[in-house]
């Protein structure tokens, strides 16, 4: 009689298979029919078999109008609708709803920042949410901002104290309430935003690093003077990166050393003028050096590491599309039951 055994991959075999899995970007489409695309950015943008379309239907169809797609770490996105939060593996289908902070439901509450991250010591996952009382005035001492995050593998919300900042009850950092959302940038296990001292009066780059659960505080390079909303923070190579717009060209800086201020260095400059879109924030670099951006809608491009346009194409002319990059994997979450 044939006995049948199961099929075994030894763990260092299984490591290589999902080292090779390909980068790739989930497009929503906001629109009145939703449409959720997954493209290749390893292959050519004119490759129509690196574009794949994808299935939220754990998602109610009526919920799709309100449907923000905010992060993603290690193959998981990181979507909100109405009063839920829902992370997704796209590759496998699963999926785990949890709820928004009760502080998020307050009508006075604004949130002002998200986060999604892992913690490779506890092996969990945290979502950070960071909002504030938009019925104070910021500049008052008594400023009540309250950085939250979830930890999956507890399955509960927990609030971080500040302690040395007298002035402040909570979070001593204030984001423009009016303002969409800012979705936090994830590097060296720590989540970054821009953010602005009132006791300071300045702009820096606030982090919460995952493993420690504590704040940390970077400021911007010398001689780098931009408004927040012509720059933002990005992954180039291997680097924590700058990108800043003006007059037709986007500058790239990078911090050459983590967490060391003059290692940072403006290493390109990108000329938009070729392409038929004044909005150009970069999103993420290739294996091969490349850099993809995007207009803020459907449309993306591509240049070589050397800043010369490569190629362009416009997948959907929506200006509310939106887009979040995430690499493919098979892993599951702590305590996931296998929810598809």
């Amino acid at each position: 009689m044939e006995k049948k055994t199961g099929l075994y991959l030894p763990h260092e075999l299984i490591i290589q298979i999902m080292l090779r899995l390909p980068v790739k970007s989930l497009i929503r489409f906001k629109c009145v029919s939703l449409e959720t695309r997954s493209i290749d950015f390893e292959a050519s943008l004119n490759d129509d078999s690196a574009s794949t379309s994808l299935n939220l239907n754990f998602m109610p169809p009526e919920s799709y109008s309100s449907l923000e797609i905010k992060s993603s770490c290690r193959g998981f996105i990181v979507l909100t609708c109405s009063s839920n939060i829902y992370l997704w593996n796209p590759s496998t289908g699963h999926h785990k709803q949890i709820p928004f902070p009760a502080s998020n439901l307050d009508a006075k509450y604004s949130c002002c920042l998200y986060g999604f991250g892992y913690d490779h010591l506890r092996d969990d996952y945290l979502v950070v949410s960071v909002s504030y009382n938009t019925s104070i005035d910021p500049v008052d001492d008594n400023i009540s901002s309250h950085l939250k995050f979830f930890s999956l593998r507890a399955n509960t919300w927990n609030e971080i104290e500040c302690p040395g900042f007298v002035k402040y009850n909570h979070f001593p950092y204030y984001m423009n309430a009016n303002d969409d959302p800012k979705v936090g940038m994830l590097f060296n296990g720590t989540i970054h935003w821009f953010s602005f001292r009132h006791d300071l009066s300045m702009d820096v780059i606030v982090g919460f690093d995952l493993v420690e659960r504590k704040l940390l505080e970077m400021h911007f390079p010398d001689g780098f003077d931009y408004e927040p909303i012509d720059c933002d923070l990005w992954i180039f190579g291997e680097f924590l990166s700058l990108w800043a717009m003006e007059d037709g060209t986007v500058e790239i800086w990078v911090m050459k050393e983590y967490k060391v201020h003059s290692s940072w260095v403006k290493t390109l400059v990108l000329s938009i003028d070729d392409i038929s879109i004044e909005y150009y924030p970069p999103i993420c670099s290739t294996k091969s050096g490349g850099i993809i951006g995007t207009n803020g809608g459907g449309e993306l491009v591509k240049y070589d590491g050397n800043g010369q346009l490569l190629e362009n194409r416009s997948y959907f002319n929506d200006p509310c599309a939106l887009v979040v990059m995430y690499t493919e994997s098979l892993l599951s979450l702590p305590g996931d039951s296998g929810q598809f």
